[in-house]
């Protein structure tokens, strides 16, 4: 794969976000689409009450935009497209609800979740059309096993379910979901090179660009909010791009912030409903450390720290795939 077309996809996506965040910014501000923002939270975060969320516009325009542009059009170029706007869809209704009906949970479990199954679904339609191996190896080793399309479709639509709402629960600190996703995607794109899959390998640098550009105007102290629609957009590639290069389980690795973050959530839940004390002063963990005293630019760099070494080891294990 030209490397030469993953820079210009990165930087083409880049200069569509620094573009069309000036222009999204105020609008989202007259539409008095603001963020909401947790009394039982971090304090310091109160003053971000009102900052224009929904600038997942922003990422996702700049990513299909650049996307369509220099992607070839084949079997990868579908399941990655539905999953980064289906997913993407999901979030966006998720943000509207919310901020225009002022709900404050925006679509119920029930709906979110048959929206996951409805997408999911669609991605394992396009797969087994292609004639999508249904193989698993596990990164890092020899082993790899087949149990066939009865386990591993049910088993993409869980992963799929998984990635999202872990993407999703890393949002919430000025510019780390932002930093923490380019540092992820960058990995799956040299996976992508690795495998020969230049739609993955564009998907990858196309959402690189959109979240960077991004992340000029939501790095600390935050101009704009992604909101549902990006986290879940971003959510959505990052799992197919895993799932189209055959890496599935390597997300674990180079996702691994993404999964620590869910944990923290899962664990918190468990804990207190089933013995009725929290393990973390907050969850997602990210949360923790704010309330510990730590300042958002510590927690951030070094969220962003980890994800680089994170990166590095699932490239390394890539290696043996």
């Amino acid at each position: 794969m030209d490397y030469q077309l993953l820079l210009l996809t990165i930087a083409v996506s880049f200069i569509l976000a620094v573009i069309a965040a000036p222009l999204i910014i105020p609008l989202l501000r007259r539409l008095k689409f603001g963020q909401q923002v947790r009394d039982d939270g971090p304090q310091t975060h109160l003053k971000k009450a009102g900052t224009p969320t929904m600038g997942g516009i922003i990422i996702m325009l700049a990513f299909t935009l650049s996307f369509l542009k220099f992607s070839v059009v084949d079997s990868d170029f579908y399941v990655l497209l539905v999953a980064a706007l289906g997913y993407g869809l999901i979030g966006f209704l998720d943000d509207y609800i919310k901020i225009v009906f002022k709900r404050s949970l925006g679509l119920t479990p029930r709906q979110k979740l048959l929206g996951q199954l409805v997408v999911g679904a669609v991605m394992c339609v396009l797969l087994f059309a292609a004639g999508h191996d249904t193989g698993i190896s596990i990164p890092g080793t020899d082993v790899h096993f087949d149990w066939g399309p009865w386990f591993y479709y049910p088993f993409i639509i869980i992963m799929m379910m998984a990635v999202t709402n872990a993407v999703n629960f890393t949002d919430g600190v000025d510019g780390l979901l932002s930093g923490v996703s380019a540092i992820a995607l960058a990995a799956f794109a040299v996976v992508a090179m690795q495998a020969t899959s230049i739609a993955a390998g564009v998907c990858a640098a196309a959402m690189i660009g959109a979240v960077l550009g991004f992340l000029v105007f939501n790095a600390h102290p935050a101009k704009v909010f992604m909101g549902d629609f990006g986290s879940f957009g971003i959510g959505g590639a990052i799992g197919a791009i895993a799932i189209v290069t055959k890496t599935e389980l390597l997300f674990i690795v180079i996702g691994g912030v993404f999964v620590i973050e869910m944990l923290s959530v899962v664990l918190q839940v468990a804990s207190f409903k089933t013995r009725g004390k929290r393990i973390f002063r907050m969850s997602p963990i990210h949360h923790h450390f704010e309330l510990g005293g730590w300042s958002e630019w510590r927690v951030v760099v070094s969220f962003w720290a980890v994800s680089l070494l994170l990166a590095a080891a699932g490239l390394i294990l890539s290696k043996g795939l």
